[in-house]
């Protein structure tokens, strides 16, 4: 169905179920009566299922399309460990309760249409009944294989699964008690009755330190291997950049040229080019032009926006493109002649970019840079890295000179920087953890983090003003309610933060973090701000981006990792060739919500993988440490008990059933844990002395007790 038809059809189905004289049809009759031919019947339901999930329509419980009833929403169902679960309806600010009698059998992430029974009141949440299963989420599932004589139980890896799945002894594949496996689900069962399943993949065994990020993978259904049409699309790839392919494009060869990344880095898909005439910094960021390769609609592309973004585990990379291109013609080695989309901008001594240039380019890197060597120029001064770089050091430190401007411009207008450390986890060869630190940014990290924030906020305003289809990140302005409960919790710590005309404004963030840094609540406090901040994501509209505190953004610079990125160069290098016209435009205007949608998604997996996978590694790592004693600080609490992080950034739960020296409970008003007949009590941000008492490879928990009266 070309794009006229499907404008054609989609309005015709609006002005049909608009209809007062409508009554509800079936997909057999509706085809009928709107002379549809059996070959586009697939791309009716497909529709049809589309304006179901946006809410347009709805469907009976005898499979009719009908308009919509009054309370009935389509969401997503999100399950919990003891039955019940909530249905999250796009645009809606709070969540629909649901109890287990009125689940339908819903399955975590399941797309269901909810009928809401009670309207919030109070303190009370809204609460509703699922009419309907829209779409299932879970066709295959990943989990742990118990054992009996005559059938077997997987008992799902996801908690927010509540129900085993039943399998029969024929269907298990061999499996064993302990045995990580896939199970394809036959029959989803009822309130009353556990799904069934086969199992169809038997990944490991629970014990074997490789089977558990196999089992993560498969578990988030992020595909690993690469079709045969795409391995075939890739003999066509050149491993070299030809003469022809240099026409038209500015020759920035002999300009100095760097790439800085991480010492294990192969995808090298940024380099920078500086240079300063009396206040004004020429900045050249340049990004290799995998756009060239791979064509919109070719296998590769389709595979691509599939994956969306590359999944970076703690022991292996699973790319969006393949190696041979990642790591070949598209990164940007040292010493080779590669295609770039770059944009030469010119930034005043105040941050201001006062000119701009965005072109095709060729570009031959001249050093290939680590984080840790430039920093040691930039930082430490180190006399031997300084002199094995010594044509490069003036480059270096104007670098560091542009950046700082950079960064205090974007410190200026508000700009939130959340600095606390990220992970650093080393496995053996066998994949088991040898040690967890923190790994802290340095002043290098943060040069090209500055750079590539410029680049994406000087792309994004030249194709806003140009009033062309695009696709920016953007970052909505936190929920007031949120906001409120933040500040009621960091008023016990004596910080507080300014309102403004009803919200918040990202410069009030910035100046709590200020406030906060070098002091024992910090982490804690940067981890509850950031989560009661709303998540970023890719949209057709530009409305700015909360965090950055800027009101045009885009990811530009990263095209090898990532689908935006390599969309939005498709658009760009359109209108560089002045190709944009009217037909173009509305070809890019009908693809990008889908893709905007998609590529929000994929990020969304890629990220819970990612913690997942963390999560594991560091419950084999403290599995060796029981009975160990640390020092931490009490970083949540709640009903269960209160959790505590380690300065190894490792956390673990300490369970109110486990203190048992008192009877102790949470405080919802004052955001503690007390002892009822003790008077001894635990707050956020206290430290803590504690007990390693245990780990659960299934839930992904560590276990502590405390070990001795609490410290001041």
């Amino acid at each position: 169905m070309d794009e006229m038809t499907y404008q054609m059809r989609e309005n015709m189905l609006r002005d049909l179920f608009e209809d007062k004289s409508y009554r509800p049809m079936k997909l057999k009759e509706l085809c009928v009566f709107l002379n549809v031919p059996k070959s586009e019947r697939e791309d009716l339901k497909l529709m049809l299922d589309q304006m179901i999930s946006n809410g347009q329509i709805a469907m009976t419980s005898d499979g009719r399309y009908a308009q919509p009833e009054a309370d009935v929403y389509t969401g997503t169902f999100m399950g919990s460990t003891r039955g019940f679960g909530f249905v999250r309806v796009e645009g809606m600010s709070d969540d629909i309760f649901i109890s287990e009698r009125d689940t339908l059998g819903a399955l975590h992430g399941d797309t269901v249409t909810v009928r809401i029974t009670r309207r919030a009141r109070g303190t009370r949440r809204c609460e509703g009944q699922i009419l309907r299963i829209v779409s299932r989420a879970n066709d295959r599932i990943v989990g742990t294989y118990d054992q009996s004589k005559k059938f077997g139980f997987v008992i799902p890896d996801n908690s927010k699964i509540s129900k085993d799945i039943f399998v029969r002894s024929e269907n298990s594949m061999g499996a064993v008690t302990g045995h990580k496996v896939v199970v394809q689900v036959m029959d989803y069962g009822n309130p009353g009755k556990n799904p069934e399943g086969r199992i169809v993949e038997i990944l490991g065994h629970m014990d074997d330190p490789q089977s558990d990020v196999l089992t993560v993978l498969r578990a988030y259904n992020i595909p690993v291997d690469f079709p045969e049409d795409v391995i075939q699309q890739l003999k066509t790839v050149p491993d070299h950049v030809s003469e022809k392919e240099l026409e038209g494009r500015k020759d920035l060869r002999e300009l100095p040229t760097v790439t800085i990344d991480g010492e294990d880095a192969k995808d090298l898909d940024d380099a920078i080019t500086i240079s300063k005439e009396g206040n004004v910094y020429h900045l050249g960021v340049h990004i290799a032009d995998v756009s060239h390769y791979v064509r919109e609609g070719s296998p590769l592309d389709r595979e691509a926006l599939n994956r969306g973004t590359s999944v970076y585990l703690v022991d292996r990379v699973v790319p969006m493109l393949p190696h041979a291109l990642s790591n070949g013609i598209c990164s940007l080695n040292q010493g080779c002649d590669r295609l770039a989309l770059s944009c030469l901008m010119d930034i005043d001594e105040k941050g201001q970019v006062i000119g701009h240039e965005i072109a095709e380019t060729v570009i031959r890197v001249d050093r290939r840079m680590t984080y840790t060597a430039v920093n040691a120029i930039v930082s430490r001064h180190d006399p031997q890295v300084m002199k094995d770089y010594e044509e490069f050091v003036p480059m270096f430190e104007l670098m560091k000179e542009a950046a700082d401007i950079l960064r205090g411009k974007r410190r200026q207008r508000g700009g939130i920087d959340f600095d606390f450390p990220e992970s650093k986890i080393i496995l053996d060869e066998k994949g088991f953890p040898v040690d967890i630190h923190p790994y802290e940014r340095n002043a290098a990290t943060k040069i090209i983090e500055d750079f590539m924030l410029v680049a994406n906020e000087t792309i994004a305003e030249d194709f806003f003003w140009q009033e062309l289809p695009f696709l920016y990140r953007t970052h909505e302005t936190p929920d007031l309610e949120r906001i409120r409960k933040l500040m009621a919790i960091i008023s016990g710590f004596g910080y507080y933060m300014k309102l403004g005309r009803g919200e918040i404004h990202p410069k009030e963030v910035q100046k709590l973090l200020g406030k906060i840094q070098d002091t024992p609540e910090e982490a804690m406090i940067s981890r509850l701000t950031l989560r009661s901040m709303k998540r970023a994501r890719y949209t057709t509209e530009n409305t700015g981006h909360f965090g950055l505190a800027v009101k045009y953004y885009c990811h530009f610079t990263s095209p090898i990792r990532r689908y935006p990125d390599l969309q939005i160069h498709r658009i760009i290098k359109e209108n560089l060739h002045g190709m944009l016209d009217e037909r173009r435009q509305e070809h890019f205007r009908s693809i990008l919500p889908e893709v905007a949608d998609s590529t929000s998604r994929t990020e969304r997996r890629a990220d819970d993988a990612e913690r997942d996978v963390e999560k594991l590694k560091k419950v084999e790592y403290m599995s060796q440490r029981i009975g160990q004693v640390y020092t931490g600080v009490v970083s949540g609490m709640g009903n269960l008990g209160m959790y505590v992080e380690l300065p190894n950034t490792c956390e673990g739960l300490i369970r109110l059933q486990d203190m048992e020296d008192d009877y102790y409970f949470y405080d919802e008003e004052k955001y503690m844990i007390a002892g009822e007949t003790l008077g001894i009590t635990y707050s956020l941000g206290q430290k803590i002395r504690i007990r390693v008492s245990g780990t659960d490879k299934l839930s992904r928990t560590i276990f502590f007790v405390p070990e001795d009266e609490q410290e001041s």
